[in-house]
């Protein structure tokens, strides 16, 4: 399937062509350059370039909560900028995120909660300002 097929897939419910095409031009202020593949297979993008797929494909049906689970997992450093601010812009449109996410600086600069886990319990849990205070998470997540 191509990127456009991929994104108006996440729409599958909506019959409003309108809406369709206002749910992709927020994907495309998100991720300029999945306008720019639109007829691109999906499988021949990169790893970034198919994440950010994933996630626009995921924002088409709306949703109230979107479970992102490592999005920076093996990008590039400019990649996961990117991706953090999509994140915040998508937050801040009033989707609640749940982030799974292993670089704890990038995910504590953006959540307004946190919890640590470890072998599958939760060990530590606050707010983002308790996170980065607590000397335990700054000695073992935060260090430079």
């Amino acid at each position: 399937m191509t990127v456009l097929e991929n994104l108006r897939l996440g729409a599958f419910s909506e019959a409003d062509e309108r809406e369709i095409q206002d749910r992709l031009e927020n994907v495309f202020l998100l991720f300029p350059r999945l306008k720019e593949r639109l007829n691109q297979l999906a499988g021949t993008l990169s790893g970034g370039e198919q994440g950010m797929a994933a996630i626009g494909r995921g924002m088409m049906g709306k949703p109230k909560i979107l479970l992102l689970d490592e999005p920076s997992l093996g990008l590039a450093s400019v990649l996961v900028e990117e991706f953090f601010k999509a994140i915040r812009k998508i937050n801040e449109k009033g989707t609640t995120i749940l982030l799974i996410e292993q670089n704890a600086k990038k995910a504590l600069q953006i959540a307004s909660k946190g919890y640590v886990l470890q072998k599958g319990e939760i060990v530590v849990k606050g707010s983002q300002k308790d996170l980065y205070e607590n000397d335990v998470i700054k000695k073992a997540y935060l260090r430079a």
